[in-house]
């Protein structure tokens, strides 16, 4: 068995049966459990406490949202691992955790040797994010607002901060063309430049 004694673990639900089930699985599996919390505020006092390599935390607490607890810990830490273990599985929730700054999004239904994987994964590659049905919710995202597979990549260059004429020679389009794809951009995310429309396609997860 791998060596996870040195992975320290924040355990974030509001239902201590939960809370409890975890620890005896992880902690069976060489993990160290190092702090318990119900609520949000609990889980914030118990981070900046313990400081885990890792939490796992329910996006559903009584005194707000896992979201909060998620930005919040990303904001203070680049490397923590961030797992979400949750029973919201629509696409809303799984975006917003990628965007929030967590490593993985997996279903209470799932067994617990895919949380065990997300915990090892979030700490070798906190950068990285991992869940089913991804791709899936992307596209689904992408097609509410319309954006074609064309209008994707031209937009892809944004962020990188491409000129019009440098997504032209990168795509072998016109120039006129890449622009005309800008403005159809715009108008889908209901946005006026580059900046909102770079801000609204990372909100939304258009781009990731």
């Amino acid at each position: 068995m791998r060596d996870n004694s040195e992975i320290s673990i924040v355990l974030v639900d509001d239902h201590q049966v939960v809370r409890e089930g975890l620890k005896t699985a992880l902690t069976a599996h060489g993990f160290s459990i190092v702090g318990q919390a119900g609520s949000k505020n609990e889980a914030l006092a118990q981070i900046a406490h313990s400081n885990p390599k890792v939490i796992v935390v329910d996006l559903n607490l009584p005194d707000g949202s896992g979201l909060d607890v998620i930005s919040w810990a990303r904001g203070i830490s680049a490397t923590l691992g961030i797992v979400v273990l949750t029973m919201s599985e629509d696409d809303t929730s799984l975006l917003a955790s990628l965007q929030s700054g967590a490593n993985a999004f997996i279903s209470k239904s799932a067994p617990i040797t895919h949380v065990i994987s997300a915990i090892s994964q979030a700490v070798v590659a906190p950068q990285s994010f991992t869940a089913n049905g991804l791709s899936d919710a992307i596209k689904r995202k992408r097609d509410g607002f319309h954006i074609t597979a064309r209008e994707l990549t031209v937009l892809e260059f944004l962020p990188k901060g491409f000129t019009s004429a440098a997504i032209a020679q990168n795509l072998f389009l016109s120039e006129a063309t890449v622009k005309t794809h800008l403005a159809s951009i715009y108008r889908k995310l209901n946005v006026a430049n580059r900046a909102q429309a770079v801000v609204v396609a990372l909100k939304n997860g258009i781009l990731t």
